[in-house]
């Protein structure tokens, strides 16, 4: 009985096996095909694929999966996806490139009195200055350093605004001033900003300040990095007095209301340097040039 049994089985897998080779028609590829290296189903696969990408195919055959239709050709060396919005957005910053340039000033950037010597570096820049052997850093960067003006996009939404009475975007950044001395193990570092609620004064007051100290702290000299281990004097609730002469102190040095509006105008004129130079870069990487 269990020899009768062991024929009747390898007689199923001959008939099995042979029904399977004589199939002319495509099957799916079965994972004992897959580890066979000996398998004609395996050379059925190479062949197969050679013919999906071979462009050459006796019998045009492409699959579905590899087919081309409906994807419009690629023109660009860069074989990069282009589509319509890609053409109306390159179109749009070639004009928003050219308003924005008939608007700049300058392409140079305006120069600060004081014999101030600018370093650039990107978006951040340092002005630097010695006196009498002491050396004054004042480092800021750019980046988001304009305001918003809520005003302007309630002018818009109500569609009041005109290009005439359109305001210039000021670009105010927080800077840092650090003094140095020769005998002195670490500098004295300023941390300094432009108040949004600044109010001016009227005719006959006393000019205020258009710049604010925040904190105040001893660092390393150099050091890139505020360290919170240091201690740090905050100005909110310091007595005005020794406010005072913390201000007058940079006064001294050349940081005073003159510096910080010359370094509104100087920051103004980089920051819209560096966002042209954005557009055309932005321009670039859509068209691909």
């Amino acid at each position: 009985m269990l020899k009768t049994f062991s024929r009747a089985v390898s007689s199923a897998v001959r008939v099995s096996t042979t029904s399977m080779s004589s199939t002319p028609a495509l099957h799916p590829l079965t994972r004992s095909a897959l580890y066979s290296p000996n398998s004609g189903t395996t050379r059925s696969l190479t062949r197969s694929l050679w013919m999906m990408s071979s462009n050459g195919a006796a019998s045009g055959y492409r699959p579905k999966l590899f087919s081309s239709k409906g994807r419009s050709p690629v023109s660009c060396e860069c074989v990069s996806l282009h589509t319509e919005g890609d053409k109306a957005f390159g179109d749009f910053l070639s004009d928003e490139m050219k308003e924005e340039k008939k608007v700049q000033k300058s392409k140079t950037l305006p120069k600060m009195s004081g014999g101030w010597e600018l370093e650039q570096n990107g978006t951040e820049a340092k002005l630097i200055r010695k006196l009498s052997g002491e050396k004054v850093t004042v480092t800021f960067n750019i980046n988001n350093s304009v305001p918003p003006n809520f005003e302007e996009e309630a002018e818009q939404v109500q569609g009041q605004k005109s290009a005439e009475s359109e305001p210039d975007d000021v670009s105010t950044p927080n800077f840092v001033v650090e003094v140095t001395k020769p005998a002195a193990k670490h500098s004295l570092v300023f941390d300094c900003h432009y108040p949004e609620d600044e109010v001016s004064h009227g005719e006959g007051e006393e000019e205020s300040d258009i710049f604010s100290i925040r904190e105040v702290s001893f660092q390393p000299e150099g050091d890139g990095e505020w360290k919170e281990t240091s201690y740090t004097l905050n100005t909110d609730a310091l007595d005005w007095a020794l406010y005072d002469h913390l201000m007058d102190f940079l006064a001294d040095r050349g940081v005073d209301n003159t510096f910080a509006d010359e370094l509104m105008e100087l920051s103004t004129a980089m920051e819209h340097q560096e966002y042209i130079k954005f557009l055309d870069d932005l321009s670039g990487f859509i068209k691909c040039n």
